[in-house]
């Protein structure tokens, strides 16, 4: 093989078109990050009110249950955050995304201009 590789054709590269989905994709993200925040919002709210609760001596599950209880409060959490009656994911993206379209003025690399 003596060729050189700028002999060899090469089929032309297809133009790169703007992905429609990566924005979809970029609001996806920002909407799953609200919503977790509303159910560790809602699981640190109802938190303190497991921790005032002793064991049922009768039906208690004894260190096991103490053991799980945080997953059980966890769960709880998850299930009022998506009842949507917190009404904090929705404001939770309005400022991520606000933060996203207009960055506080420290982040931005010299020569840049915040509009």
């Amino acid at each position: 093989m003596t060729g050189s590789l700028s002999s060899v054709a090469l089929p032309p590269m297809p133009m790169a078109l703007p992905a429609l989905g990566a924005h979809a994709q970029g609001n996806a993200s920002i909407d799953k990050a609200a919503q977790s925040f509303e159910e560790m919002f809602a699981t640190q709210l109802i938190q303190p009110m497991f921790q005032s609760v002793g064991v049922n001596p009768v039906f208690g599950g004894g260190h096991g249950e103490e053991a799980m209880r945080s997953f059980l409060v966890q769960e709880y959490g998850k299930k009022i955050a998506a009842t949507g009656l917190l009404k904090i994911a929705p404001q939770v993206k309005a400022a991520m995304l606000h933060a996203q379209e207009f960055p506080p003025t420290s982040t931005l690399q010299e020569g840049q201009k915040n509009v």
